[in-house]
């Protein structure tokens, strides 16, 4: 599976953005898909998580009630809807597609995008 991620940009706090990472492959509906971000001088972290079939989601708590995990099996496409967007979700936003179940470790992911830049200035 080969992952493209897009939608990064420049927002103001309080923006909304959503981004998408398109995925090669004909298996891509047996993938678990997640988010994770990773900030300057931090550790990649992660974001949300759905489950194959879009029924199961899981969010950091940091994100919760503000970003939506969706996906879309017959466009190959993971989603993040980013709302209320805050200068601390500044980071490069990674997708990934693993098999096991809404982990939140990125060793539990097989395949990475190459990331997309948000900026979120106050």
């Amino acid at each position: 599976v080969q992952l493209q991620a897009s939608g990064g940009g420049f927002v103001q706090a309080g923006d909304s953005l959503r981004l998408s990472c398109a995925a090669s492959g004909r298996t891509f509906s047996t993938y678990v898909l997640a988010w994770f971000r990773q900030a300057p001088v931090k550790e990649r972290e992660f974001v949300a998580g759905v489950s194959w079939s879009g029924g199961s989601t899981h969010y950091a708590d940091s994100v919760k009630g503000r970003f939506t995990i969706s996906r879309d099996n017959a466009k190959n496409t993971v989603y993040l809807q980013m709302n209320s967007l805050k200068p601390e979700d500044t980071a490069v936003y990674y997708c990934a597609a693993g098999y096991s179940g809404l982990g939140e470790r990125a060793s539990e992911y097989t395949y990475w995008g190459q990331g997309t830049l948000v900026t979120v200035s106050s």
